[in-house]
């Protein structure tokens, strides 16, 4: 066999390995604007993709502008899809502990509304014991963290989706640099 089509299948072998083992898993998370949470995860070695949305409100498919209005409750959130195998659900957590004031009530910087809630939404109820666990553990009492399961979630527009890759003067209420250089990954 010709070593080109050896390496060629070696590859092709481990791609799909890869792929059986990943655990990948999803979580929801409410930070202030979607934005800045979005750019800070999609950062991180372990997440396979993130996209941004609204979630746990009261009518189907949202505008921005009716998210705004504070009619409907939504949060503003990002779906972040990561490998279990390379960054666990309490790594997330320790990074959203790093930007998010856990002590605010619809704000984190200087975003205002409910739409700017902090929380944590999951899909699988043995995910809320860890989450739980996790802030009790490392915050004080009084934390303002919604922790409840995901009801819905609506992708938001298009032009909200990596904004600040996008624009890369954009407003943004995290501190990006708070990703220390062996958490980031090779693809920014």
């Amino acid at each position: 066999m010709r070593w080109d089509v050896t390496f060629f299948f070696f590859n092709a072998y481990f791609d799909v390995l890869r792929y059986i083992v990943c655990m990948e898993k999803i979580i929801y998370l409410a930070g202030g604007c979607f934005w800045g949470v979005q750019e800070y995860y999609s950062r991180l070695k372990g997440i396979i993709q993130t996209r941004v949305g609204y979630a746990n409100g009261d009518k189907e498919n949202p505008t921005y502008q009716e998210v705004c209005s504070n009619k409907f409750h939504h949060a503003e959130t990002v779906e972040i899809k990561y490998d279990d195998n390379i960054i666990s659900l309490e790594k997330i957590l320790m990074h959203f502990l790093r930007f998010v004031n856990p002590y605010s009530l619809n704000q984190q910087g200087e975003d205002k509304g409910e739409q700017y809630r902090s929380g944590v939404f999951y899909i699988d109820d043995k995910e809320k014991d860890i989450i739980k666990n996790y802030f009790d553990k490392n915050l004080k009492e009084g934390y303002l963290i919604q922790i409840m399961p995901l009801n819905n979630f609506y992708q938001a527009e298009e032009y909200h989706q990596y904004y600040l890759k996008k624009n890369i003067n954009g407003y943004c209420h995290i501190n990006l640099n708070l990703i220390k250089d062996d958490e980031k990954n090779n693809h920014q």
